[in-house]
This record gives C-alpha cells, sequence and structure tokens, in this order.
C-alpha cells in the first residue's frame, strides 16, 4: 500500500469510526431540543422552527430559486423544498442546478441516468467554474471537470447555491474563473428515526433507500448522526445504456462545550454503467432519437465493450469554535476517485474493425484514471472596528495516474500490439499542488452599507512523470508554477429592510490545464493563467408574498490559450479572450390559498474577442415559468424552462453546429401524511412527469467520429417517476 492509500485509510477509519461509535452509544430515548452550541454545523444552519404552515404562505418558502438579501454578487438558492418535490431520486446535482437563470444542462439519458454531458453556466463550461461540497472544492485536476454522478445524491443535498460570478476573495477553488456550484450536505435530525424509502420509474428505473437517524444522543452531549444507504439502477433513455449505482452517507455533529462543534462526513460511491459517446444524424435516423449502443458484439458499438466501472469517496472531519472574540473554521478533507473504462475505438463511425489477431475482431481501448486528493480548508474572523475581518488558506495535493492502452474486445482485452508498450496510448502520473491564502474585510461606515476589499493570492504547481505522455508517446519528466494575485471589492447596500442592492468588481483566474504538459518540450510553451475580470450590478426583494432579484454583467474573459504547431512540436501560448454579458432575474409571487408563480430568464452573450463567433454549447438566452400549489401536506408544480439557441463544436450559422431552441416542463405531484397509522409518520407518496408534452429534438453536438462525422446528443422523451418514503 502506498502513502497516498496509507493516508486516505487513516482518515477514512478515523471518520467512520467516529460516527460508528456515535450510532453504538446511542441511547434509546432522543431530546427533541438538544442545543448544539452556539456555533452553527458547518454545512449550514438547520431548519427554523416555524410552524409549516406558515412558512408555506409566503413566496420564500415556495421559491424554487431566490437570491438572499445578503448577496453581493447574482446567486441563486435551489433550497431542500425544491429538491425534495421537484427533482428525480436519481437525479444530478447538474439536474436540479438547471432551474437557475443562465444555466442549462445536457442529461440525454435521464435524470441521473449518467454524468452530465455538460452544464453551461453563462456560457462557461464544465472546468471553468468550481463545484464544492461544503465548501470543499473539488474536481479532476488535469481540466477542473467534474463526475457528476460519481459523489451525492439528492437524499442528502439541503440546498445548493448558484454564484454567478468569481465570489469574494475567500471564495476558494481552482476555477472561480466562471463561478461556483456550491451543494451543501443535509443535516441530522433532532429526532431519532428510520426511513425507507423507493422510488419506481421509465426505462426500468429502480430505486431502493434506507436513512437511519439517532436523534439526538444525551449520553454524547446531544450528538446527532445520520446513515443514508441508496441502491439504484436504470435501463437509461438511450439504447443499452444502462446503470447501477450504490451510494452510501453518513454524518455526525458533535457539541464540545458551549463554543464548539465537531462535524465528521463520509460518502462512498460505486457505479456500474454502459457509456455512448453520441449518435450520428444517420443513427438518429435510422435507429430513433434514443440510440445509444447497441447488442452486436460484432460491432464497436456493442454495450459490452462500452462501460465504465467508478468507485469515489469523500471524507471530512471540520472543527467550528468561538474562540474568545476569534470564530475558527478548520477542515481537513480527502477524495477519491477510481475509473476503470472500456471502449470500441470508433463506436459511431467508419472505422472497420481488425486487431492484430484477426481482420474481423473488434479493436477497442482500456483506461484507467485513479486520483486523490488532500486538502485543507483554514478561516478565522472576528469583529474589528467597524466591520468583520476575515482571513484564512486552503491547501490541496491531488496525485493522479492514468493510463490508456489499445486492446482486441473480441478476446476479452488482449493488447492490441506486439508488446504492452506498443500498446499503450498513455502512462502518465501527475500532481497539482494549491495554495490560496486570503484576507478581506466587510468595513460596515453604516449599519445599511457593506463594503467588502480583500485579496486572495493564487499559487498552483503542476509536475508530470510519464512513461508515454499523452500526444507524444513519449516520455516526460517536467514541472512549472503559476502565481496570481486576485483582487476584490463589493459594495453592499440596505434601501429597506426587504430591499438591497449591490455592485461587485472581481478578478477571476483558470489554471492552464495539464494539457499544456502533452507536447515534446513544454519549457517552450509561453501561458500564464486565464483570468476575468468581473462587473456585476444586481439587487434583491423579499417580502411574505414576493422573492425579486435582478442583475446585469460584464465579464472579460483574456489570456485564452490557443495552440498552433510548429514543425512537429506543439506551442501553447495566451491570445483574444471572450466577452460574456447579460441581465439576469428571478421572482416568486404567493398568490395566496397555497398558489404561488415563479418565473427567472436571462438574455445572454458569449462570444469571442477574435472572430465574434458565439462560444459552443452558451444559449443565447433562458427563462422558466410555473405554477406551485404547497398547502398542508399538498404539493404540486407545473415548470417549464426554455433553453435558447447554442451552437455544438463550431458557430457559424451556415453549418450544422447551430442547435434550435427548447421548452421542457415537468409536473410533480405529492401528498405527506405527517401522522400514519401506529409508528409510521411523514409517510409520503409522489408522482413526477418529465418532459410532459414529450418535446424531441437535438441537445448538444459532443463532438465527431474519427473520420469528422458529427455526433448529437437528444431530448429524452416522457418518463414517470413513482416514489414512497415513510418515517418509523
Amino acid at each position: 500500500m502506498n502513502a497516498i492509500e496509507c493516508k486516505k485509510n487513516t482518515l477514512s477509519v478515523m471518520v467512520l469510526a467516529g460516527i460508528a461509535m456515535l450510532c453504538a452509544t446511542h441511547a434509546a430515548q432522543a431530546d427533541n431540543t438538544v442545543n448544539l452550541g452556539s456555533v452553527q454545523s458547518t454545512s449550514g444552519s438547520g431548519t427554523a422552527a416555524n410552524s409549516t404552515s406558515k412558512k408555506q404562505q409566503s413566496a420564500a418558502y415556495q421559491a424554487p430559486t431566490k437570491a438572499p438579501l445578503k448577496a453581493t454578487q447574482p446567486q441563486s438558492i435551489i433550497g431542500q423544498q425544491y429538491i425534495q418535490h421537484n427533482t428525480a431520486p436519481t437525479a444530478n446535482y447538474t439536474d436540479i442546478a438547471s432551474i437557475a437563470p443562465s444555466v442549462s444542462d445536457i442529461a440525454p439519458n435521464g435524470a441521473g441516468g449518467m454524468e452530465s454531458q455538460g452544464l453551461s453556466m453563462r456560457g462557461f463550461q464544465d472546468g471553468q467554474y468550481n463545484v464544492t461540497f461544503d465548501g470543499i472544492p473539488f474536481a479532476d485536476s488535469n481540466d477542473f471537470t467534474h463526475h457528476s454522478t460519481s459523489y451525492f445524491m439528492p437524499q442528502d443535498v439541503r440546498s445548493i447555491t448558484v454564484d454567478r460570478g468569481p465570489g469574494s476573495a475567500s471564495t476558494i477553488g481552482d476555477a472561480t474563473f466562471g463561478g461556483t456550484i456550491a451543494v451543501d450536505s443535509r443535516e441530522p435530525e433532532a429526532v431519532a428515526a428510520l426511513t425507507p424509502y423507493a422510488s419506481f420509474g421509465s426505462h426500468n428505473t429502480h430505486l431502493f433507500g434506507l436513512r437511519y437517524d439517532t436523534g439526538a444522543i444525551q449520553s454524547l452531549n446531544g450528538t446527532r448522526a445520520y446513515l443514508n444507504y441508496k441502491n439504484s439502477s436504470t435501463d437509461g433513455a438511450l439504447t443499452y445504456a444502462g446503470q447501477k449505482r450504490q451510494n452510501l452517507v453518513v454524518k455526525s455533529e458533535t457539541p464540545i462545550g458551549d463554543n464548539t462543534v465537531l462535524t465528521l462526513f463520509a460518502m462512498y460511491n460505486k457505479i456500474h454503467q454502459n457509456v455512448p459517446l453520441g449518435a450520428t444524424l444517420a443513427q438518429i435516423q435510422k435507429y430513433g432519437s434514443n440510440y445509444g449502443l447497441n447488442n452486436d458484439p460484432t460491432s464497436q458499438a456493442y454495450y459490452g465493450y462500452n462501460y465504465d466501472e467508478l468507485a469515489s469517496d469523500l471524507e471530512y472531519m471540520d472543527i467550528k469554535s468561538l474562540l474568545n472574540s476569534w470564530t475558527l473554521d478548520n477542515k481537513l478533507y480527502s477524495y477519491g476517485y477510481r475509473h476503470d473504462g472500456f471502449n470500441g475505438l470508433d463506436p459511431n463511425g467508419n472505422t472497420a474493425n481488425g486487431t492484430i489477431y484477426g481482420a474481423n475482431n473488434v479493436p477497442g481501448q482500456r483506461m484507467s484514471n485513479n486520483y486523490r486528493s488532500f486538502g485543507d480548508i483554514f478561516r478565522l474572523e472576528r469583529s474589528l472596528g467597524p466591520g468583520t475581518f476575515k482571513t484564512g488558506f486552503w491547501l490541496d495535493r491531488q496525485h493522479n495516474t492514468r493510463t490508456q492502452y489499445e486492446i482486441d474486445m473480441t478476446l476479452g482485452g488482449l493488447f492490441n500490439a506486439s508488446s504492452m508498450l506498443a500498446a499503450t496510448d498513455r502512462d502518465m502520473v501527475d500532481t497539482l499542488d494549491t495554495a490560496q491564502p486570503y484576507v478581506e474585510y466587510d468595513w460596515k461606515p453604516t449599519d445599511r452599507l457593506t463594503i467588502t476589499p480583500g485579496v486572495k493570492y493564487a499559487y498552483f504547481h503542476r509536475n508530470i512523470d510519464a512513461a508515454v505522455n499523452q500526444k507524444t508517446g513519449t516520455p516526460l519528466s517536467y514541472s512549472q508554477s503559476w502565481e496570481k494575485a486576485l483582487p476584490n471589492f463589493s459594495v453592499h447596500y440596505q434601501l429597506e429592510p426587504n430591499w438591497t442592492v449591490y455592485a461587485q468588481w472581481a478578478k477571476g483566474f483558470l489554471a492552464p490545464n495539464l494539457n499544456i504538459f502533452y507536447t515534446a518540450d513544454p519549457s517552450l510553451n509561453s501561458v500564464v493563467p486565464e483570468q476575468t475580470t468581473n462587473t456585476q450590478l444586481g439587487t434583491v426583494w423579499h417580502s411574505q408574498a414576493l422573492t425579486l432579484s435582478a442583475d446585469v454583467y460584464h465579464i472579460k474573459f483574456d489570456n485564452k490559450i490557443e495552440h498552433h504547431k510548429v514543425a512537429s512540436q506543439t506551442i501553447y501560448y495566451n491570445a483574444g479572450g471572450a466577452t460574456y454579458k447579460g441581465v439576469e432575474g428571478e421572482a416568486t409571487y404567493y398568490l395566496g390559498s397555497g398558489f404561488s408563480v415563479y418565473g427567472n430568464g436571462s438574455i445572454n452573450s458569449a462570444k469571442d474577442t477574435t472572430t465574434g463567433n458565439w462560444l459552443p454549447n452558451a444559449p443565447d438566452r433562458t427563462f422558466a415559468a410555473g405554477l406551485i400549489f404547497n398547502e398542508g401536506g399538498y404539493y404540486a408544480s407545473l415548470i417549464a424552462k426554455h433553453v435558447g439557441q447554442r451552437f455544438g463544436t463550431g458557430s457559424d450559422p451556415s453549418t450544422d453546429s447551430k442547435l434550435p431552441a427548447y421548452t421542457i416542463a415537468n409536473l410533480n405531484t405529492s401528498y405527506t401524511l405527517k401522522n400514519a397509522m401506529g409508528p409510521m409518520h411523514n409517510a409520503t407518496v409522489s408522482f413526477q412527469v418529465s418532459n410532459l408534452f414529450n418535446k424531441s429534438g437535438l441537445l448538444d453536438q459532443p463532438g465527431t467520429t474519427a473520420d469528422g462525422t458529427p455526433l448529437y446528443w437528444t431530448i429524452p422523451g416522457r418518463s414517470y417517476m413513482l416514489s414512497l418514503s415513510v418515517g418509523l
């Protein structure tokens, strides 16, 4: 066992052992009024103790998305109310976030049926923005993209905040460049409960789960913990694109004295999935819009040759404490991702069969991508003069091994070459070290005005040791560091207790991807981090009947990394950039008698500054509208999301890369019986219809076949989901 695995196992064992001890010592009785101390949980504050009926009669409670009054940049909070009632039990965080203004997602296999094929936020693509879980940034270090099915599920998500901007100086992450999607976990309940749940739906989709809450354990100072296990499977909306998934989450919160809370968290996830790459227009016309893979063992598109085996985990220990006049928050974490993937050489193309073992044998590839990150997030703040002083740092190291081999699928994976080395496309080890200290000050010259200057210093260091480097096929040992100071300035003014305005100017940045090392001599490259300059203005209004927010933004993207060839050498350099600009808004109005109406919208522009062309997968507008009813145990919503025109791999309107606008409507209904029979309580049944009007069409152009024929994703057809849960 290497040092990295030893460290990972040590943290995992410490987290699990701590939570197991808490559950094992759980007293038979629970205290519903336990005080978790003066310090809130690191994952966020719990639900207020107001009556449910009073909360239901407000726009803030029923709003699918809303901006907080304290916002200093455009921001949409998607709460547990929306997640519980409007998202499929199998959904990815990308499916949930897609309701927000300026956000669109590509999910051709149904909610959670495969990894998101591209979430766009104002035109920024995956890898250009952060995703965090309980404040922890996680991503593949090579290009900062995310695996949306490999970590958390909706049953463990309390809220998702979509920050459409680089945030303040204290916002950490490798890709603050385009914003942050911040996912927060649910908290343990104060009352002991056992909650089984199940879902059944279209495409032979099943999900079975069980959550156990210890309640407040009096013998452990009011500690609360829960364990939540899910097992799901689906055949998928696309042909032969099935998925099987298992997910386990354990979390505990322990008060230590009156001013400290210890949080332990662990998540484990395992997936087997068959993975299509899209379909050509000819395949869609011949086999239907739901074509993915086939069942022909002589084909490179055979589902038995195109699959992934995935295992992932995330653990953290967090201490949050009041020390005299200081608030301390320190989070030690680790997360890992293990991916073994297989695919036919050209599943949708015209590449003929044939390997060194036979002219009719099916050629394919076997890859692995295994990484482990360790990190620490340390934050301090205190009142100082007429404001609050904040400082801290983020440290992270990710170690990644990546391989790919050419193989013979017909013969079960034999190397398709005279030797292992000859069959090797890549064999690489790389590391990324990140350090981000920051300082900022919330200056309050008056009770209504807050001015926040701040600066973050970003440092990152890449190293690669490749026996066979990607693209070149030759050995490489190389490292390089970059650093950048990122200033931030925001102004927040409270016009009225329920009405605020804000302005922000901030710098964002994006570390160069590992692909700049995929060249024979990376020292010939001349690149600096890509960066943005964000200017944003907005306003937020809250009342019992109305939540309303609106903003305008202008983002200048500089230092775009390009490449060209000099002889046989690929050289990377900075040239040009892009301009993003637009207007956004969202509102919910409570009509009365349990009814509210909801809407959001954006008009967006994302264009290359050199060519003037639209950037790929950047919609020119998004809109959402819906009607919601929530009274007593009844809930119903009909919400439609419209995504405007965008382009695939190119932006020339005369080509087939132009993709049409589309609108999808979803119907969600549920009923909760608070006091069921005997020991049962909170019994809930829900029924969901996705794509109610069975719309069809092209979603995205993800790439091409080996001979350059475009591939497409299509809109999945109408589907249904029935879900049941009961508290015991």
